[in-house]
């Protein structure tokens, strides 16, 4: 370890590698510290009974050739090392209700997409060749999400509505669910959810969809091999407690083991309102932190990941998004205890073993953080083992069990084919990913007051930037283009598109 370092990023989310990697190809001493057993936040995996299953990212899109996330990998030096498996090109996503029989495909091109919905919908044609062009033109609006640094951006698009914007594009009740069926990648909220965040989400996916063979850690690991070969240290097990400031900057970190790390520029990559309290409410406007500490976290998860007994479950090339009816597409996440849950997605792993039989599936479900407040007190990691007692593995036994009856009126055979199952709730999201209240996506984006709820990298203090799903957009795609919209304030945003569009040629 140095004594001190041009740049220190606290946090190895995707972030903060993909920060660490663009300022280390600039010459910049750069270390990255993070305070788990593992690196790259919601790219980790895990693994039960010999399967691997990811935290976080289920699927990845725009990695075909000349696609927007494949360009940046392609800078970043990891699009030719990754492992992937293309998800099904007529139908990577499905949409399903529980009232009815009939399945509704998500295709890869916007052609294919327009075609094979048409099939259920054939006078519908026309409006979903409206909802693609209204789609691609809102994204084509964001000029890094296309690897410009200017562009016609239009501030009156963060204020459309998604589920306006969908009811816009067509009468029929059927289609706009089918439509908005992937909300689950936004936690989508019908009053506030902007479509801009909608398309930013499906676009990608819609040009091109992957799944990470054997789990998104590879990126993690093809990240950090690029950080080390440009000179950049990553050390784990550095649990950030406080950041020191004199006169308007920040001059070190110090680690909850007394560890000091100093250096001229700071980035974090941990949740805002907790590097707000971990800087001090002292070194910020009080109408600042008083903003950010009202913002709504996006509501959480409680997920299933189950083992499969060999050869007994189909491999299935697709994501499900499955609602009781068509009309919990946007109130989902509205639930007691009796209508809980009201949707589910599900995702399927892929090793590379077996092309026709699945190892394992992984179900996820809305779940609101003060479901389990009891437990809120208690922590648990790989890093730092404790017991939340008896009355959280009841509540852990029970929800498994009503989310499973659930799953089995889609897929009745599933419970035969199960070898073990293994859950996840908003404390392990808390505790692993580090969001607030286990937040998925970070913090709710409000098309009623885009302003409000927006987060720029660079802060106050002099030195202190901040990247990550919180602060621009979350999913790979966006979290990439955050950290180089971060970047770009400090080695200046024309200059770095120029040098990313010069590398991929």
């Amino acid at each position: 370890m140095k004594d001190k370092y041009d740049i220190v990023i606290v946090g190895s989310g995707l972030g903060g590698l993909v920060s660490s990697i663009i300022l280390a190809k600039e010459g910049y001493k750069v270390c990255v510290l993070e305070k788990n057993n593992q690196f790259g936040g919601n790219l980790q995996t895990f693994v039960r009974d010999k399967t691997i299953f990811d935290t976080g990212i289920h699927y990845i899109g725009g990695l075909s050739e000349g696609q927007n996330l494949y360009k940046y990998f392609k800078y970043l030096g990891i699009m030719d090392e990754l492992r992937l498996k293309k998800m099904d090109e007529d139908a990577f996503d499905i949409i399903s209700f529980e009232s009815e029989g009939e399945e509704y495909p998500h295709a890869q091109g916007y052609e294919n997409f327009v075609k094979q919905l048409a099939k259920s919908f054939p006078e519908e044609k026309e409006a979903l060749e409206r909802y693609c062009k209204l789609v691609v033109d809102v994204c084509d609006t964001f000029p890094l999400y296309n690897l410009n640094a200017e562009g016609k951006y239009q501030s009156e698009i963060l204020s459309y509505n998604a589920k306006e914007c969908i009811e816009g594009i067509t009468q029929n009740e059927k289609l706009r669910a089918v439509l908005a069926g992937t909300n689950f990648l936004y936690a989508g909220i019908a009053e506030k959810s902007p479509f801009y965040v909608h398309a930013l989400s499906v676009n990608s996916y819609i040009q091109s969809s992957w799944r990470c063979v054997n789990g998104g850690s590879q990126i993690t690991k093809q990240l950090i091999k690029q950080l080390k070969k440009y000179g950049g240290e990553i050390y784990k097990y550095k649990d950030v407690a406080k950041f020191e400031v004199e006169d308007n900057k920040v001059v070190s970190v110090v680690t909850k083991d007394n560890e000091v790390f100093k250096a001229d520029l700071f980035i974090s990559n941990i949740d805002p309102k907790a590097t707000l309290k971990m800087v001090g409410l002292s070194h910020f406007r009080k109408s600042y932190y008083e903003r950010i500490e009202k913002l709504e976290s996006v509501i959480s998860a409680f997920s299933l990941y189950i083992v499969f007994k060999p050869n007994t479950f189909k491999y299935l090339n697709c994501n499900y998004y499955h609602f009781k009816s068509a009309n919990n597409v946007w109130t989902a996440y509205e639930y007691d205890d009796s209508s809980w849950p009201k949707a589910y997605m599900a995702s399927m792993n892929f090793s590379g073993k077996n092309e026709d039989w699945a190892e394992g599936m992984t179900f996820i479900t809305y779940m609101k953080y003060d479901d389990v407040k009891e437990w809120e007190e208690t922590f648990n990691t790989t890093a730092e083992k404790s017991d939340r007692g008896l009355s959280y593995e009841e509540f852990k036994t029970q929800k498994t069990e009503k989310f499973l009856s659930e799953i089995e009126v889609k897929f009745p055979n599933i419970r035969d084919c199960i070898k073990s199952i293994h859950t996840s709730t908003p404390l392990s999201y808390r505790d692993y990913i580090g969001g607030n209240s286990g937040n998925m996506y970070g913090y709710v984006k409000d098309c009623n007051n885009p302003m409000l709820t927006f987060i720029a990298p660079k802060t106050k203090l002099e030195n202190l930037y901040l990247t990550g799903q919180s602060i621009n957009m979350h999913g790979v795609l966006g979290v990439t283009i955050g950290a180089v919209l971060t970047c770009s304030e400090i080695v200046g945003k024309e200059y770095l598109v120029d040098k990313i569009n010069q590398e991929i040629v």
